[in-house]
């Protein structure tokens, strides 16, 4: 109660805020006679968003009232409010967030690419909620991108770990580690649920892989978490790696994910690899 309480008169202070940064002129309409608001009018908000007046005035001077989804988004684009700020107007609300369709980060910037190559020699990667693959190291290039799975073509884990060949696949015990990516990306499912990209990237995987179908369909849902993961390559045999995953502000639904040795031998090896990669005929 005394959250709800605290909340009713930050949304009256932001919507009143981002109303007076809109200009009738933003809108496409005469600035008239008068006018005593820097920005829009209570009524004008109302008549632009397609809500009556009473309604919009009791939402800014925070009275409970309900608010749906389809109303606060034509607010919001009355307000002209970026993705950040329409998050925080339902949260201000109190009505679930659902981020914009198609709206999920599919590239990095070099702020973020510069702080993975420095973490080099340890494998980095950024990840969206659906790993799709934005930005790698060097270390995870060394770890991950053998022949095989360079040539599948598709910048995403899950695709890559579902369809390359067990026995080129670079992750061992996939019985243990595939269901959780899995109960991972099904956490990450319930915020796209009916989104294009997201039900047809799911029907893809699972028409390309029996085994992704039957562990989408159990239902099983978990957090990324930091785990200890087996992998091997050719070259040096297996190596026991930490995954730990870092979020980064500014990109919604994407993380860093560093993987660290899990012990000395495992550090011995990972410096060999690299050697390897760097001197491949010695």
């Amino acid at each position: 109660m005394r959250t709800t309480q605290r909340r009713r008169p930050e949304l009256a202070s932001f919507l009143r805020s981002r109303r007076a940064r809109v200009t009738p002129a933003d809108v496409g309409m005469p600035p008239g006679l008068r006018r005593r608001t820097p920005g829009l009018r209570r009524e004008e908000v109302a008549q632009l968003s397609g809500v009556g007046v009473t309604w919009y005035t009791w939402l800014e001077q925070g009275r409970p009232i309900n608010a749906s989804a389809q109303v606060l988004d034509a607010v919001a684009r009355t307000l002209r409010l970026d993705p950040p700020e329409r998050e925080h107007l339902y949260r201000l609300a109190q009505v679930p967030f659902a981020p914009d369709p198609e709206g999920l980060t599919r590239s990095t910037g070099p702020e973020v690419q510069g702080i993975i190559d420095a973490l080099d020699p340890l494998p980095a990667v950024v990840y969206n909620s659906r790993y799709d693959i934005l930005a790698t190291n060097p270390g995870y290039r060394d770890l991950f991108l053998i022949p095989e799975i360079v040539d599948i073509g598709v910048a995403n884990a899950l695709w890559t770990l579902f369809t390359v060949s067990e026995r080129a696949c670079p992750v061992m015990y996939r019985e243990r580690e595939l269901p959780v990516m899995v109960a991972t990306l099904r956490s990450s499912y319930g915020r796209h649920v009916g989104e294009p990209a997201w039900e047809s990237f799911i029907a893809a995987l699972a028409a390309a892989s029996p085994y992704f179908a039957e562990l989408w369909a159990s239902g099983v849902v978990v957090q990324p978490g930091p785990r200890v993961k087996t992998f091997r390559h050719k070259a040096v045999g297996e190596l026991r790696m930490t995954s730990q995953s870092l979020s980064i502000d500014g990109m919604p639904e994407c993380r860093i994910v560093v993987y660290t040795p899990e012990d000395e031998e495992t550090r011995e090896k990972a410096a060999r690899l690299r050697e390897h990669t760097e001197n491949p005929a010695s």
